[in-house]
Parts: structure tokens; sequence; C-alpha cells
């Protein structure tokens, strides 16, 4: 085997963060592990709890005016169904960046409706609805990473 794609196959499990790679080529065979041998064993610790002695007291709150315009809302408060990511990757609103999104925030859509697009591994996949609906808030910026199952859009 050449010593270049042995060096780059070395790499590429260094970038990867896989722990082994094995490959056979004709009659060669080659096996590149991280872990040289050695295992990892976790060690766990007791801890004991400590009960406070202290006698809780009660403090008087005064009202305080807030600015409900900074109260960012929580998801869970916001009705409507969530559309979640399917794979990990990056988030695109758009085709293209000089075109238009597919969705905006008060935008009708049918099951089936492309509403963006998430480029896994340099494939660039369509995310459909899944539910009719008007689309209640847009989750996450365009360009933004998105890992498994993370909520992408809220449809009501």
């Amino acid at each position: 085997m050449d010593l270049r794609k042995l060096k780059k196959l070395i790499d590429l499990v260094e970038a990867s963060g896989i722990s082994e790679l094995e490959l056979t080529e004709g009659e060669e065979k080659v096996k590149i592990s991280r872990n040289n041998g050695v295992s990892y064993q976790p060690q766990l610790a007791q801890v004991q709890p400590q009960l406070a002695q202290a006698q809780p007291q009660l403090a008087q709150v005064q009202p305080q005016s807030i600015n409900t315009d900074e109260i960012e809302i929580p998801l869970a408060v916001v009705d409507g169904d969530s559309i979640n990511s399917p794979m990990v990757g990056s988030f695109y609103r758009a085709a293209s960046p000089d075109s238009a999104p597919f969705v905006e925030v008060g935008s009708t859509v049918k099951k089936g409706d492309v509403l963006c697009i998430i480029e896994a591994m340099k494939l660039l996949n369509e995310i459909e609805s899944e539910h009719d609906g008007i689309i209640k808030k847009i989750l996450l910026e365009n360009g933004q990473p998105v890992e498994f199952g993370e909520p992408l859009f809220i449809i009501g």
C-alpha cells in the first residue's frame, strides 16, 4: 500500500473521531486504531449529601414593573406542532443564497410543502411539512447547524 495513502487514512481516522479503521485491499490488510490498547475505566465517586441545618427565612418581595418586550416566550408556550429535524446538518431557509425563503412566519403550508433544506454531507435534503397550517415561528437562522430531532418550525 502506498505510504501517502496510509498517511491520508491515519489523518482521516484522527479527524473523524472514529476509534478504529480496518481496510483490506487485495492481499494487503491495514488496521488503524486510536486507543493504543489503553482501555478507559470510568471511576465513580460516591457523594454523601449534606443536609442543610439552617431554617428558611421568608423575604418580603416588592412588586416591580416588568418590561414585557424583553421576555422571550418559551417554546412550550407557543401553540402548534413542531417540525423537527430528521438529521444532523446545516439549516437553510432557501434553495440558494439569492432566492426567496421557502416559508416566512405567517405563511400557509400544506402537508408535503417544502419548508427548508438541511445540508448533510454535501447533500441537500428538502424538509417537507408534516401538517397543514400556518408557520407561527421559525426557530433557526439561515446557515445554523442543526441536531437530529431539534425543532425547526412551529406550525399551528
